[in-house]
C-alpha cells in the first residue's frame, strides 16, 4: 500500500483518485480548490481530505494532479503551499493534465533540483474512462521512475506506455487530439450526408461501425450527432479548444504543418459561438444540421 495524493477532482479525477482507494486499496488524501468536492469525495470514497496541496502532498510517496491547463498545474505545484513544498526527497509527481510538453520539461527539471522524480501521463478515454478505470495513459519521463509508478497507475489504466523522454507524454496527447479532431469532423459530415440522403441511419452505422470506417467516435458518439444533442456527457468544446490550442502552438515550434486542425479549432469556435462551450466534441454536427 502506498501514501497517494491526488490534486484536481474534475469528472476525470474524482473517479481515478476514487479507484487508487477502493480498487488500489492505498491511503488516499484529496485537494480540490473547491473544498466542498473534497467533502463530498470523502464521503462517497473515505481517504483524506487537505485544505492545501502542500498538506495533501506531505509524506505522499505519488502524488498525481489533474487540474485544468499550465496555469493550474503551476498554482498547484509551486509556491509556498504547493504541492511541491510538502514533498518529500524520493516521492514521486505525476501530472495528468493535458498541458505542454514545455511546462512538463520544466516540472521534470523543477522536480530533479528537489530530489523528486516526476511523471507527465495526460490521459485519453473520457469521463467513461475514468469511472471504468479504462483510460490510457501515455508518459514522459525516466524508465525507473516509470517502472516505479506503473502498478500506480494501472489501477485506472487500460494501457499505460512509456513514450519517452519528459514532454513525449503531452506530445503524444496532442497527437491523439489532433486525430479526434479530424476523425470528428469527418464523421460529422458523413452523418449529415446520409441523413440529408434519406437514409436509416441507424442501420448505416450499424453495418459500416464493423468495417474501415469504425472507430470509437463512431461507436459511441453517432446516436448524439443524429439526434443533434450534444449535452450532459463527454468532453467539452471549452477543453477540446484548450487542448488544440497547444497543439498548434507546439506545432509552430517543430514545423510541422496542421491545416485541417486549425479549420476544425475555428469550427469549434463558431459552435462556442452558438452557446455551446460545455457541449460535446461531436458537436461539430450542429454546424452542419443547422445551418
Amino acid at each position: 500500500m502506498a501514501k497517494v495524493a491526488f490534486l484536481g477532482l474534475g469528472i476525470m479525477g474524482y473517479p481515478m483518485a476514487g479507484h487508487l482507494l477502493k480498487k488500489g486499496g492505498h491511503e488516499v488524501t484529496v485537494y480540490n480548490r473547491n473544498a466542498a468536492k473534497s467533502a463530498q469525495w470523502t464521503k462517497e470514497y473515505g481517504g483524506k481530505s487537505a485544505s492545501t496541496p502542500k498538506e495533501a502532498a506531505a509524506g505522499a510517496d505519488f502524488v498525481m494532479m489533474c487540474v485544468g491547463n499550465d496555469d493550474d498545474v503551476r498554482s498547484v505545484v509551486y509556491g509556498d503551499n504547493g504541492a511541491l513544498a510538502g514533498m518529500r526527497k524520493g516521492a514521486t509527481l505525476v501530472d495528468h493534465t493535458t498541458a505542454s510538453a514545455i511546462l512538463a520539461r520544466e516540472l521534470y527539471a523543477k522536480c530533479k533540483e528537489k530530489g523528486i522524480d516526476f511523471i507527465d501521463a495526460p490521459v485519453s478515454g473520457g469521463q467513461a474512462g475514468a469511472v471504468n478505470g479504462q483510460l490510457g495513459i501515455m508518459c514522459g519521463g525516466d524508465e525507473a521512475v516509470f517502472a516505479k509508478a506503473k502498478p500506480v497507475l494501472d489501477i485506472y489504466a487500460k494501457s499505460c506506455v512509456l513514450i519517452g523522454a519528459a514532454g513525449a507524454g503531452q506530445l503524444t496527447k496532442m497527437v491523439n487530439q489532433i486525430a479526434i479532431a479530424g476523425l470528428l469532423q469527418g464523421l460529422s459530415e458523413a452523418m449529415n450526408f446520409g441523413k440529408k440522403a434519406g437514409l436509416d441511419m441507424e442501420k448505416v452505422v450499424a453495418v459500416i461501425s464493423k468495417g474501415a470506417a469504425g472507430s470509437w467516435q463512431m461507436e459511441n458518439r453517432w446516436k448524439a450527432m443524429n439526434d443533434v444533442k450534444f449535452d450532459g456527457f463527454g468532453f467539452a468544446v471549452d477543453w477540446m479548444r484548450k487542448d488544440l490550442g497547444i497543439c498548434l502552438e507546439e506545432a509552430k515550434k517543430n514545423g510541422a504543418r496542421l491545416p485541417t486542425t486549425a479549420m476544425i479549432d475555428q469550427f469549434y469556435a463558431q459552435v462556442q459561438a452558438r452557446g455551446g462551450a460545455r457541449w460535446d466534441t461531436c458537436s461539430l454536427m450542429h454546424l452542419l444540421a443547422k445551418d
